[in-house]
């Protein structure tokens, strides 16, 4: 193993345990990330894959443990995974296939799983600058939708995903799946709707809400003028009055099929690219 660049935050280095019992407490307590009770008391989550840990890693998450499986052992890229871990305090597991399998809880369970602390932008830090796209949520329900949106604004070059109201936790073993580690790369903010019609006022920025009532439409909007917020209703309720009032513009997506409605996470997708669309070029940047 190579010694890693950075100094674990604690000033200590991590351990490496052998562990083949699935009565191990160290287990139990992963096995329990699954569960949003066990995340929200330790501040930590489950990342499944080789290359979710790596983009971690590389983006300087506080990774807490690293477990992989035996099979996975000697393979140049996970030793090296390994190391970084030990230097950064962290716990290093070898297991069986039976136990990481317990793990992750899939059919074919990943060889590789990363425990990382939990990371939220504080509102107050949110500062939108000129080319700058935000999205908020409001009460978004479903994981797979959250993950998927949370990929679709990294792809897009988004700044930041803004969480209103009581949404499905970022940081759920569904939610981090879909985000195909854009997690790791895009900051994730919480605001209650009261907070977030207080910021946003203040904020300088643009908030383009969709809206069923929406008069607009949506490709006919500025989006180069002033930072955007694109503020996307509930799964099933859509935007409740309060924000739709405290939004800058209403705007709806033309539809001409039978369908009455789009995926949250197509919708979202559509309206990013849409704003982003004079900032988004097929030459590399410079």
């Amino acid at each position: 193993m190579k010694p890693d660049d950075r100094t674990s935050p604690t000033g200590r280095v991590g351990q490496v345990k052998e562990v083949t019992s699935l009565a191990n407490p160290i287990i139990k307590d992963i096995r329990a990330l699954t569960q949003k009770k066990a995340r929200d008391e330790s501040g930590t989550f489950l990342a499944e894959g080789l290359k979710l840990v790596i983009d971690a890693l590389d983006l300087g998450w506080t990774i807490r443990t690293l477990v992989y499986a035996k099979a996975a052992k000697g393979k140049a890229v996970v030793d090296e995974v390994a190391a970084k871990t030990v230097a950064r305090g962290g716990l290093v597991l070898e297991v069986s296939e039976k136990v990481i399998a317990t793990v992750t809880r899939r059919d074919n369970p990943q060889m590789v799983v990363g425990i990382f602390d939990q990371r939220y932008r504080s509102l107050k830090d949110v500062t939108p600058q000129k080319g700058e796209t935000y999205v908020a949520l409001d009460r978004v329900r479903d994981p797979g939708n959250l993950g998927t949106i949370i990929r679709t604004a990294d792809a897009a070059g988004a700044a930041g995903v803004i969480l209103v109201g009581e949404t499905t936790d970022p940081f759920s073993l569904e939610t981090v799946r879909a985000t195909m580690g854009s997690v790791f790369a895009m900051p994730v903010t919480r605001a209650s709707a009261a907070e977030f019609l207080a910021w946003s006022r203040g904020s300088g920025a643009q908030v383009v809400a969709t809206h069923l009532a929406g008069a607009v439409d949506y490709r006919t909007i500025d989006y180069r003028a002033r930072p955007t917020v694109l503020l996307m209703g509930n799964e099933q309720a859509g935007l409740p009055e309060d924000l739709a009032k405290g939004a800058d513009r209403l705007a709806r997506i033309p539809q001409a099929g039978r369908a009455d409605s789009l995926n949250l996470a197509i919708a979202t997708g559509i309206m990013l690219f849409e704003a982003r669309r004079h900032l988004l070029s097929l030459e590399p940047a410079p």
